[in-house]
């Protein structure tokens, strides 16, 4: 009489064992690979639109620099039926104005670096001169200021990025510094030492962040 080893039976468990362990490899993979996809979503939504924060927006709209931008701001216009070209004015005025305030950190910079770098004035000098050089910058003032980019959200809300490459961020603040130093003769008398004005405007213009 043959005796019955169970051999059969023990391959079926076996195999359906295996089956069960694929199954979960499987699963595991995809788990996995949605928590991946996850990491690289949220990576993504570091920037979202501030209409729309569930909508990853460019690098800019949370005012991230971008190169060749030495000065910039971001302009906002709300969705109008006038049209797009309406809302685009609307927007770069907007960020005409914020530009504006950038400019005066912009100058200020290069008012300090100047003094720190060449040993120029002392340091209440030098915030009585950055007072006096911000006063003459107004967003009316500010030429050669261009729109770089512009992106609509899914609100159809339009941002702009307006701003100034480095040249003509220079002008702007050569032109600035130079009817601060005819308004404020006397102040700037303490300040630029040995310069002329021009050449004065002209180094602290073009001094590097």
């Amino acid at each position: 009489m043959k005796t019955n080893t169970g051999l059969p039976m023990f391959a079926a468990i076996t195999k359906v064992n295996n089956k069960a362990a694929l199954i979960i490899i499987a699963m595991t993979a995809l788990l996995a690979s949605c928590g991946g996809s996850d990491a690289v979503k949220q990576a993504a939504l570091d920037c979202v639109f501030p209409d729309s924060p569930s909508v990853a927006a460019p690098g800019w709209v949370c005012d991230e620099p971008v190169e060749g931008v030495t000065v910039s701001a971001v302009g906002v216009a709300e969705k109008s039926a006038a049209g797009h070209s309406f809302m685009k004015n609307m927007a770069a005025t907007d960020a005409r104005v914020q530009l504006a305030q950038s400019m005066k950190v912009h100058v200020q910079n290069m008012v300090k670096q100047y003094a720190e770098t060449t040993g120029a004035a002392d340091s209440e000098t030098v915030d009585k001169v950055n007072t006096s050089v911000t006063k003459q910058i107004t967003d009316e003032t500010l030429v050669g200021t261009k729109i770089f980019k512009t992106r609509t959200s899914p609100k159809g809300v339009l941002y702009v990025l307006l701003g100034m490459d480095g040249s003509v961020a220079a002008a702007a603040t050569e032109n600035a510094l130079k009817t601060s130093m005819n308004n404020d003769r006397a102040l700037w008398q303490q300040f630029k030492a040995q310069k002329g004005q021009d050449e004065l405007a002209e180094s602290i213009a073009n001094m590097k962040q």
